[in-house]
C-alpha cells in the first residue's frame, strides 16, 4: 500500500498533467477542503471532491492563467502530510509571473485524504491576481 506521501505527490502529479480524476482519486468522499478568508476565488470549506471541483478548481482561471500549484517539499507525521511549496500564474491582463509561496495540510483515514487547508499570504495573492 502507497504512503499518504506518496498518495499526495501522486494526487499534485495527476493535477499538474490535467489529469483532474487522478487527483480527486486521491479524496474520500467527503474531504473537507478549506480555503482562507481572504482567498481570492473566495474562502470556505467544500465538502466532498465535486464541490473542490465546482468550487476551486473550475475558478482557479479567475485568479490568472497558466496556474500551477508547485510543490516543493513533503513532511509527514502519523496521518498529516504538509506540501510545502508555492502556486504560479500568469497576471490576466499584463501577462507577468506571480508567485506566492503556500503550505497545503491534508490529514488522512484508509488511505484517502479527508481534509485540506491552505496556509497562504491572501493579501499578496489578491495584489498579484
Amino acid at each position: 500500500m502507497a504512503t499518504n506521501t506518496e498518495i499526495i505527490k501522486d494526487a499534485y502529479a495527476s493535477f499538474a498533467a490535467g489529469d483532474v480524476p487522478g487527483a480527486l482519486s486521491a479524496f474520500a468522499d467527503d474531504i473537507l477542503w478549506v480555503e482562507p478568508d481572504g482567498y481570492p476565488i473566495g474562502g470556505g470549506t467544500y465538502v466532498g471532491p465535486q464541490a473542490v471541483v465546482e468550487g476551486v478548481f473550475m475558478r482557479l482561471a479567475e485568479i490568472g492563467d497558466e496556474f500551477a500549484v508547485v510543490p516543493e517539499q513533503f513532511v509527514s507525521e502519523g496521518d498529516t502530510v504538509v506540501a510545502l511549496g508555492h502556486l504560479a500564474w500568469k497576471h490576466k491582463d499584463t501577462g507577468a509571473p506571480a508567485l506566492v509561496k503556500t503550505a497545503h495540510v491534508w490529514t488522512f483515514e484508509g488511505g484517502k485524504a479527508t481534509s485540506f487547508l491552505q496556509h497562504i499570504d491572501t493579501v499578496k495573492m489578491r495584489e498579484l491576481s
